[in-house]
Formats: C-alpha cells, sequence, structure tokens
C-alpha cells in the first residue's frame, strides 16, 4: 500500500488540463465537477474540454456504459452531520471561498509536485478511480463456480470521489467496496462506495474538505495554508472532526458476526451485503471507540473464541492501545502501551495462543514536520526496529517487553504460533527494504517473506533466511489457523509493486531448513495483466479434518490491453494454481488492498 512513481504510470498520464486563474483573481474557481439534475457527477480520469473562458475551462466526462449516477443519500446513521452538512449548503459562498483558497494553494503556492503525490501518476491506468455499479449479473467465461464458493468475495480499495486538483496520495482516496457475490453457480458484481462521513460531508458540499495526511504537507507555505484552511472550516463549522475523517479503504474483516470496511485512520464502518449483492453502508461503529479515536485495519479473529484483537494510534503519548472484542461485539478495557516511546506506523500484528506481537518500524510519525512543511510520516535511518511481545490478556504493559531486530521492518505480518510448550514464538512477516522507498518509491521496494523465532524465556530473536527469493507481499492463510501453527501461505507477487504479477504459494515447514526458496506453486498472469491480494476460501470450513489447503485462492485480475477485469478461482492444492473459474465483469476493477470471502451462511446472519 505504497505510493506509485513507477516508468510505466508515463504513459496513463490523466488527460486533463485547467488553465490557470490569475494569481490576483483568487476567487476565480476552477470547476471539476457538475450538477446535473441534482445528482453530482465526477470527473473521471479521460476528460474532453467542452467550455473554455478566459480564466476556466469547465470539463465534464465522457461516462463509460458502466459508470453510474450516485443519487446523493443522507446519512441516516449521523443525524448531527446532516445538520452540519445543510449548515455548509446554506452557507454556499463560505464553500466557494473555501474552494477558491484550496485551488490557489494547489496552483500557485504548491512546489512541482513528486510522482508519489502527483495525480497524474498516481491516478493512471487502472488505478483510475470508477463510478459506483449496483447489482449486475456477470457471466463465467472459463470453467464453472465451485458450489463450495457460495457466499461474496468482497474486497476494499481507494477510489477518490473528486479527481483532485492538488496532491494525492494512493492512500488517501475514499474506500470502495467491489463485490462479487456466489450462489447456485451463478455470479453478481456490484462496487459501492463506503459512505463514510468524511464521503457523505464532501459530497454534499461537492469537493474534497478534509486534509489528506499523506499528500497535503507539500512544502512550508503549502502546509500551513491548508492547516490554516482546514482551521477555518473547522471553525466555521464545516466540518467536525469528532465524527471521523477517514476513508475506510483498506481493508474488509468479520469481527464477531458483523461485517466492517477498515482504515487505520477512523473507526470501522459496519456495512451488509444485500441479498441482491448490494452493499449498503451501516455507519461509523463506535462502540468500538470515542470522538477522534482510530483502530487498525488488520485487526485478528481467534477462530476458536471468536475473539478479536486491535490496536489504535494515537499521535500523543500513549502512541498504542491494544484490546480485545469479545465474541459477541463488546470491546473489553484497553491495554496503553506505554513503552512505546515515539509514535510509528504500527500497520499490523501477530497473535498467538498467549501473546501479541506488535513491530516498532523505521516507519515513524512526527506531527511536528508539519511546521518544516514535510508530510508527518518520515523514515528514520538512525532507529533500530523492535518486536514487543505482551501477553494477549494482558492488564497493562508492564507485562510487555522489546526486542531489537535490526533491518526488520514489518508492514505486513502473515502468522505466528508457539512451540517448544511456549517458549518460542515464531511469527512470518514481510520485511520492506529498502525501508528508504517505502512510502514514495514502492516500484524500487523489495518485500522480503522471512521466518523469525522469539525466545520468550531469554528475549532474544533469530532470523532465520528468508522464505523466498521472490519480492512477495499481501499474504494470506487459513484463517482458521489465525494464532496456529500453519503450513501454507499464499502471497503476491509484485511486478514491481504496486502491481501484482502473479500469486505464489509457500510451504512454511520448509523454512526449518533454513531453504533458500520454499515456493511450491505458483501462477503467473498473462502479459499485460495485473491482480490484486489472493484470499484463501476452505472448501469445507466446518470440517475439522479437512486439510489446510483443500480450497480455492481467489482474486480480482485486470487485463490493461483489453481493459477488462475478472474475478478468477485457482485450485489451492494444485503445483500450478489451476484455474477453475473466471468470471467476467461489468466492469472495471481498480486495484487495490485487502478483501475477505464471507460464506453464505454467515451472510444470513449479517
Amino acid at each position: 500500500m505504497e505510493a506509485i512513481s513507477s516508468p510505466f504510470l508515463q504513459k496513463y498520464a490523466l488527460n486533463y488540463s485547467v488553465t490557470p486563474s490569475s494569481p490576483s483573481l483568487i476567487f476565480q474557481f476552477k470547476i471539476s465537477s457538475v450538477r446535473i439534475d441534482g445528482n453530482h457527477v465526477r470527473t473521471p480520469h479521460h476528460q474532453t474540454p467542452i467550455i473554455t473562458t478566459s480564466s476556466t475551462t469547465i470539463l465534464l466526462p465522457k461516462r463509460p456504459k458502466n459508470d453510474q449516477k450516485i443519487p446523493p443519500k443522507p446519512n441516516s446513521a449521523h443525524p448531527k452531520n446532516d445538520e452540519i452538512i445543510a449548515r455548509g449548503n446554506k452557507n454556499s459562498f463560505l464553500v466557494m471561498i473555501f474552494n477558491a483558497l484550496d485551488n490557489l494553494i494547489s496552483d500557485f503556492i504548491d512546489p512541482p509536485l513528486r510522482p508519489s503525490i502527483d495525480p497524474k501518476h498516481v491516478l493512471s491506468g487502472n488505478f483510475a478511480p470508477v463510478e459506483e455499479l449496483p447489482p449486475t449479473a456477470c457471466p463465467a467465461v472459463e470453467g464453472s463456480l465451485p458450489p463450495a464458493l457460495n457466499g461474496v468475495y468482497i474486497r476494499n480499495g481507494p477510489n477518490p470521489q473528486f479527481i483532485p486538483n492538488g496532491p494525492y496520495h494512493m492512500f488517501d482516496g475514499d474506500g470502495m467496496l467491489h463485490a462479487v457475490t456466489i450462489s447456485g453457480g451463478g455470479a453478481t458484481f456490484c462496487s459501492r462506495f463506503v459512505k463514510t462521513y468524511k464521503y457523505n460531508l464532501e459530497r454534499e458540499i461537492g469537493s474534497p474538505v478534509i486534509l489528506n495526511v499523506f499528500s497535503a504537507f507539500n512544502g512550508l507555505p503549502a502546509s500551513l495554508a491548508r492547516c490554516a484552511v482546514a482551521f477555518g472550516r473547522y471553525l466555521l463549522r464545516q466540518y467536525d472532526p469528532r465524527h471521523g475523517i477517514g476513508g475506510a479503504n483498506t481493508s474488509v474483516a468479520m469481527i464477531s458476526g458483523k461485517l466492517f470496511a477498515l482504515g487505520e485512520s477512523d473507526l470501522p464502518y459496519r456495512v451488509r451485503v444485500k441479498s441482491d449483492g448490494d452493499i449498503i453502508t451501516i455507519g461509523r461503529h463506535e462502540p468500538f471507540g470515542e470522538a477522534f479515536m482510530t483502530m487498525t485495519a488488520h485487526p485478528k479473529t481467534d477462530a476458536g473464541s471468536g475473539e478479536a484483537f486491535a490496536f489504535r494510534h494515537s499521535i500523543k503519548h500513549p502512541f498504542l492501545s491494544f484490546f480485545r472484542i469479545n465474541a459477541e461485539g463488546m470491546k473489553l478495557p484497553e491495554v496503553a502501551i506505554r513503552s512505546l516511546n515515539q509514535a510509528s506506523l504500527v500497520h499490523d500484528f501477530v497473535i498467538t495462543k498467549n501473546y501479541a506481537i506488535f513491530p516498532d518500524p523505521q516507519i515513524v510519525i512526527e506531527p511536528t514536520e508539519v511546521l518544516k512543511g514535510k508530510p508527518p510520516l518520515r523514515i528514520d535511518v538512525a532507529k533500530v526496529p523492535r518486536l514487543g511481545v505482551i501477553p494477549r490478556y494482558a492488564e497493562s504493559d508492564g507485562e510487555m517487553w522489546w526486542v531489537e531486530v535490526a533491518g526488520f521492518n514489518v508492514v505486513h505480518a502473515v502468522n505466528a504460533w508457539e512451540e517448544d510448550g511456549g517458549d518460542t514464538i515464531v511469527m512470518v512477516a514481510t520485511n520492506v527494504q529498502p525501508v528508504e522507498h517505502a512510502l514514495d518509491r514502492m516500484d524500487l521496494v523489495h518485500a522480503s517473506f522471512e521466518r523469525v523465532e522469539i525466545n520468550v524465556t531469554e528475549k532474544i530473536v533469530r532470523r532465520r533466511s528468508v522464505l523466498s527469493l521472490r519480492n512477495l507481499d499481501f499474504a494470506v492463510i487459513n484463517q482458521a489457523y489465525v494464532g496456529k501453527k500453519n503450513r501454507y501461505v499464499y502471497a503476491a507477487l509484485g511486478a514491481p509493486m504496486p502491481k501484482i504479477g502473479g500469486v505464489v504459494k509457500i510451504d512454511l515447514s520448509l523454512s526449518t531448513t533454513d531453504a533458500a526458496d520454499c515456493t511450491v506453486a505458483s501462477r503467473l498472469y498473462p502479459s499485460g495483466c495485473y491482480g490484486g491480494e489472493p484470499f484463501f476460501v476452505p472448501k469445507e470450513p466446518d470440517n475439522p479434518a479437512a486439510a489446510e489447503d483443500d480450497g480455492f485462492v481467489v482474486t480480482y485480475v485486470h487485463n490493461e490491453n483489453s481493459n477488462e477485469s475478472k474475478f478468477i478461482v485457482m485450485d489451492a492444492k494444485s503445483p500450478n494454481l489451476d484455474i477453475v473459474a473466471a468470471v467476467k465483469l461489468p466492469g472495471r476493477v481498480p486495484y487495490g488492498f485487502h478483501g475477505i470471502f464471507v460464506p453464505q451462511s454467515q451472510l444470513k446472519r449479517l
């Protein structure tokens, strides 16, 4: 989940241009969206200018056949939000003033944008956003969908509802859920925005309002100007950050029988898949936190107990808090991790039968960097990465201890378990190398797939050789084995990242012999085709005697030559991960982040 600046993006540059206004006329507006019959139409990445004046080019979109108009809907989950939005609409003069200031900053104050935050690069090709698509039947064009796949595969990813005028980072987009619902051998596809407070607010106002953490701070003058505009919007009650500022664009998770869209800059948003395959947002799930609070996009659920374990960040001490949610969905008291002496990007973690393990990487969070005109996230090359171990039922962080692991920068963790009667913790994770490129040049990053062993008694770490020589990330396992010893991992192959050129299967039983490569199966996509995170779906999820890898690996694949997207199903046990079914989708699916498969039996209870 990194910014994009690869050379391959150059040829897909956005075909839009706007004539800048004169610096002295700061209230001349650049129009990047219009309203037709009361419905907002977002300007997509391919545009044709149709009206030109001396200072403004008005652009209307060429709408693909599958793009749909989205009628604005009130946010019934938050009546107070609607009141704030209504006040903003009534005082449209303020909206115009703030929009004009935003455009002024982007056009005349921002320094030249580096590729990782230049929307012409970041939102190109199949990274470009799409409109919502209602439930639409789609045919299997290869093989047939197995009966064991009855349910829904739903994947999250950033999809900005407005083409940005200023800087934009890949992490900044609004969350969009792309879902394939399978029943009786048939498939229905649907794409819907997660209707967050941010999404609803900005949709009603007609432009971006909330600052994007990864891209807004681009040089001291622009940073200070954007902070001043944001503070002005807040003072004049154009928005209320107590209702959350995140886009819920990172992952999807089942917690205590409920389905959530998650992004670590906010609390989770509860969603539901209807019987016809449509997706609705129920609302921000405030039982998991309070105003201004966030929650990880990677909670871990123990399949045996039904408990979920999670954490949240803070920009003030304590910088990390650990908590669990019982099987009934009740959040239990938090444990403040006071021994973490600096905020860092703890994006993921692992659990075992008795412990939770947190990485403390060299990617640090320093809000004061904004005063220097820099993003609040930076790489601290002098810092030594650590792993923190705490009992998963700890009542305070007095029971936590840390161990340094030089050069081990974990962004995505895979799994962990205990051996030797609990004296050893085995952890499998991807290590970002070199970490200096982790935020801006993902195409230069090699994600090294590693196994480490933590001696609980002596509090030392042993690192084995890497499990694969390939560039692997977005790894998943059979979810029944979370926190338990597992054998197989399915990972995405960077081509390079953020594009994914195939899927590999790793056999962890080979890792105990210091093997150079534990790959036992792989599938490379055809030329010009790129996929997303794989996800493992067991054939018999309720059969404890079933083999760990007896199931399917599913994902989305996009063909850049034909501009078509497919949902593919692979046989997880086959040596070549053979495709057993492929479904042609009625709309393009942009490259995104993390997903989940929910069986039909669980869908009925959502």
